[in-house]
């Protein structure tokens, strides 16, 4: 037998699906932390999705990073049913595997009458982050400001994700159009903040928020965890991480403790773009 994936808690101790929905189930937040191109990670996706809508029924919110916060008026309409779906595509700012990856997401909420959340900061402001830190952000107009987190945002430059972007940046491996290295971390920080900000505004106490995310945004209980835990220090989150590797019957050492439960894929794994 050659699975397509194994599912591991944080210690490396190999668990099942069943496991992992019923943890789910007890959460208030769930982050799916994906990478973007992995076919098996999207397909689990949707099954959680699937199973927790069935399980929970009217408890669940879906939100999204792949969706910006501007954007949630278009995709009001389109979960409504007051435009159609090539109005929504063409309006809202999609990604390029919205359709193989995100868009059996969106219609199952829309089967189930599932609200679903745009979180992502809007990109246009992400650049002036990176162009001019977040002190960039006080510009913005008010109106501006509401698709972001509010004003001022913390940022903690010793948290392990953003110290390693520090240093990539520092040493020119990654800049993101960035003018300083601080501004690359911080570019970073205001996208977690800010969906952060719209998972928390938009669940209550007995609903079950589960977000999608690329896994960076959440691995090691760090990023948007920190920013919901600066809000709200008693909420009950579960952490998934997606991870490739040659050979996936052992946890590679450098995977432990990423998240609650790692999805481990094999390197060759289809990818969908």
């Amino acid at each position: 037998m050659k699975p397509a994936y194994l599912l591991f808690d944080a210690k490396g101790k190999k668990t099942t699906y069943e496991n992992l929905l019923s943890e789910a189930i007890k959460a208030d937040i769930v982050l799916f932390g994906e990478l973007h191109n992995n076919s098996i990670c999207h397909w689990l996706q949707l099954q959680l999705a699937k199973d927790l809508s069935k399980t929970a029924k009217d408890k669940i919110i879906f939100g999204a990073e792949m969706f910006e916060a501007d954007d949630q008026i278009v995709l009001d309409e389109y979960q409504k049913g007051w435009i159609k779906e090539n109005q929504f595509t063409k309006e809202a700012k999609i990604w390029d595997n919205y359709k193989t990856d995100y868009k059996p997401l969106l219609d199952l909420a829309n089967a189930q009458k599932i609200p679903f959340v745009a979180t992502n900061v809007p990109r246009r402001y992400a650049s002036i982050v990176a162009r001019e830190g977040l002190d960039g952000l006080s510009k913005l107009s008010p109106e501006a400001q509401k698709w972001i987190a509010p004003l001022p945002i913390a940022f903690d430059a010793t948290l392990p994700a953003y110290a390693e972007m520090l240093k990539m940046a520092a040493h020119g491996t990654m800049t993101g159009g960035s003018s300083k290295p601080e501004f690359f971390a911080q570019a970073q920080a205001i996208k977690d903040a800010t969906m952060a900000h719209f998972i928390l505004k938009n669940w209550q106490k007995g609903k079950i928020f589960i977000h999608f995310n690329g896994a960076y945004h959440s691995d090691n209980y760090e990023s948007i965890v920190w920013y919901l835990k600066k809000q709200n220090s008693n909420l009950k989150i579960l952490t998934i991480s997606t991870v490739e590797q040659e050979n996936i019957e052992i946890l590679g050492k450098d995977n432990l403790n990423k998240a609650d439960f790692i999805i481990a894929t094999p390197q060759d794994i289809t990818k969908t773009y």
